[in-house]
């Protein structure tokens, strides 16, 4: 990603109560120039007291802290000052549970614990953590929960890495797929949460089944899955290597592993694959399309949701080529026009739609006009 940066370094407050994460945290922002941490306070109440000499830009908070708990904090802010908050969690199921409310109160994005261990470990997680802060900057997501995107042009060069299409998970189609049976991907990164939700809730059963790619990271995809199917009359669940897909039924790629679709006769099974970032991402939503492509071909339909940077770009222009009906979501209704933008600037999409009426056209591709259940 190229383009014009902000002219002054987007403001970081860390809110950590471990002396070493911050440590950690600072060394990792420092990757990136167009970061500035202006401090790190060790509970809320400190960062209280630093925020009324200095607002930071962005908000890097720990959920589990004593004294008071990040949620509690979160509540606070969104009710009198809010702000873009990137949330910091453990791998825990009660941490999980935790992220997702967060991200419900209006924060715009979940990180785990940074895992620092040897030299790629500390280059994915200077990308994620940096990524997060920028894609939180550009949303500018506060309290209502919904963007007031910044008046930034184009997405900036972020965290240094090397990037890595979806070659290196999955060579490209020799020749173009005749039609499979249907099949709906769907792909979400900041302020996808909510997308997703939104647009699953509203799909009644017996359509085709459904492969998501939110960027989220491992173990909270599972918290995820788990909180869309008791919302849904659709079946949600997160993918597992091997699962066949049935109709009625949503898959969601588990974090740090990308999820290919196969062709099995008249349905479609999982693959889960490590493996490098693609387009800075694991999953990415790059090789969820591509291989939507290869195995439905025109029975393919794919949606490219809210989203900071292009992951998913390449992949739906990859559908489109292969006959597939393929849709954006609008810039008003994005919290970060990013993902869908990048698609459009390709040629990738079919047609651009605002969230509120996504769900609806997807039953309709279907063959399902069960309006009063979009409704």
């Amino acid at each position: 990603m190229t383009g014009t940066a902000p002219k002054d370094p987007v403001r970081v407050l860390v809110i950590d109560d471990s002396a070493s994460i911050r440590i950690a945290f600072k060394k990792l922002i420092a990757e990136d120039p167009g970061l500035e941490m202006i401090g790190a306070a060790a509970d809320p109440f400190q960062a209280a007291e630093m925020m009324r000499e200095r607002l930071p830009d962005v908000l890097l908070l720990d959920l589990q802290m004593p004294r008071m708990d990040g949620l509690t904090f979160l509540k606070k802010i969104m009710s009198q000052r809010p702000m873009p908050v990137v949330v910091i969690s453990s791998f825990t199921e009660a941490g999980s549970r935790a992220s997702l409310r967060a991200l419900e109160l209006g924060a715009a994005e979940v990180l785990a614990k940074p895992r620092i261990a040897t030299a790629e470990d500390r280059r994915e997680a200077a990308i994620r953590l940096c990524d997060a802060i920028h894609a939180a900057y550009q949303s500018g997501r506060g309290a209502s929960g919904r963007g007031t995107r910044r008046n930034v042009a184009r997405l900036r060069a972020l965290a240094p890495g090397e990037r890595f299409s979806a070659d290196v998970i999955l060579p490209p189609m020799a020749a173009r797929p005749g039609a499979g049976p249907p099949m709906i991907a769907i792909g979400a990164s900041t302020g996808g949460t909510e997308a997703v939700r939104e647009i699953l809730e509203s799909l009644p059963v017996g359509l085709p089944p459904i492969a998501v790619v939110q960027h989220m990271p491992e173990h909270f995809t599972r918290a995820f899955a788990e909180r869309l199917n008791a919302l849904c009359a659709i079946a949600v669940k997160e993918a597992e290597d091997g699962d066949v897909l049935v109709p009625g039924q949503a898959v969601i790629a588990p974090g740090d592993r990308h999820l290919v679709l196969r062709r099995d006769g008249r349905t479609y099974r999982t693959e889960l694959r490590a493996g490098p970032c693609v387009s800075r991402h694991r999953p990415s939503v790059d090789v969820l399309f591509r291989s939507v492509a290869q195995a439905a071909g025109q029975g393919g339909l794919g949606v490219l949701l809210t989203g900071m940077g292009d992951d998913g770009a390449a992949g739906m222009g990859e559908m489109r080529a292969a006959g597939a009906w393929t849709i954006a979501q609008d810039e008003a209704s994005c919290v970060v026009y990013g993902m869908p933008r990048a698609a459009e600037e390709l040629g990738a999409v079919c047609q651009t739609l605002p969230l509120d009426r996504i769900a609806r056209e997807i039953i309709a591709r279907s063959g399902r006009d069960d309006r009063k259940a979009a409704s």
